[in-house]
């Protein structure tokens, strides 16, 4: 089997205008492909996330509302999303993807999920883009069939992870780190286990600084036998969404000092996508790719 969960299911047809870039799922995989960087066995199709996995984290009444699609239409709008059969089988689709994907991880080191990182996905609601949350299930499965004892999740996209922080507020096994823009979405903020709130417009030399003098420290004091990195790249400069001044190679080598400091301890690595939201869909689509790169340059 390959280390990178992929299905075309991935790439959703939105209304025309959506602000949303969903043709990176389907660009990204391609480009890889094209650069050399894996090939055709490297992906693996996954297979969907049963009901009672995902009742591991979230409500049953609101997974059977999300079934049926009689969601509250508030709640419909605060995901983003027109809610539809297709968007459900999507999201049970990607999140089997990120627990299929974190259990190769413990025999290979380092996976991926070309989607995921629903980080603001709560128990009993969505929000922002997310409406299950695949790394608090993934994680939490890990758990429950003690195949890990201690989880790290190392949030690095430019929004709080509110939904996960709130899932795990009382979970010890489970240690949530985000790193985001303070100013920004979502404006009421949950407690992660640790989180740093960064200044607007902050540099890529400033926030690798804070990074490299953090993630060391909090492993250390921590010993996680298993890492999730939700990846986002709205942390460039030109993220219509984003409001820190990273470029590409910062948000690489951002990459880098995650994929570094957990080989060194032979920590596994599930990697999600998260957000990306920059004009140019080629900027979006290349720093993805770059994640890659430093994923399996470093592990591989």
């Amino acid at each position: 089997m390959g280390f990178i969960a992929y299905d075309p299911i991935y790439k959703l047809d939105l209304p025309e205008g959506h602000r949303f870039p969903m043709e990176k799922y389907e660009l990204l995989p391609l480009q890889l492909l094209y650069e050399g960087v894996v090939n055709e066995n490297s992906f693996f199709s996954p297979i969907p996330l049963s009901f009672e996995t995902a009742a591991l984290v979230h409500t049953e009444d609101y997974l059977g509302s999300l079934l049926d699609l009689s969601l509250d239409p508030k709640i419909v709008r605060k995901i983003g999303f027109p809610l539809s059969n297709v968007l459900i089988e999507r999201e049970f689709k990607i999140c089997g993807g990120s627990l299929m994907a974190a259990k190769i991880a413990l025999e290979e080191g380092l996976t991926f999920n070309i989607a995921g990182g629903t980080h603001h996905a709560y128990k009993n609601s969505g929000e922002g883009f997310c409406i299950l949350n695949d790394v608090a299930i993934a994680a939490t499965a890990l758990i429950k069939e003690k195949l890990v004892n201690k989880v790290l999740v190392v949030d690095l996209d430019v929004h709080q992870g509110n939904g996960t922080a709130k899932i795990f507020q009382d979970v010890k096994k489970v240690f949530t780190f985000s790193m985001h823009c303070e100013a920004n979405y979502p404006f009421k903020k949950e407690k992660s286990d640790l989180d740093i709130g960064l200044k607007t417009k902050i540099s890529g030399n400033e926030y690798l600084k804070i990074l490299k003098d953090i993630l060391p420290k909090l492993i250390n004091q921590e010993q996680p036998d298993f890492i999730f990195y939700v990846a986002g790249v709205d942390v460039l400069a030109s993220d219509k969404l984003g409001k820190l001044d990273l470029s590409v190679i910062d948000c690489q080598e951002r990459d880098f000092i995650v994929f570094s400091e957990a080989k060194k301890r032979e920590i596994p690595v599930m990697v999600s996508m998260a957000g990306g939201y920059s004009a140019d869909i080629n900027t979006i689509v290349n720093a993805h790719c770059n994640t890659f790169k430093a994923g399996i340059h470093t592990y591989y």
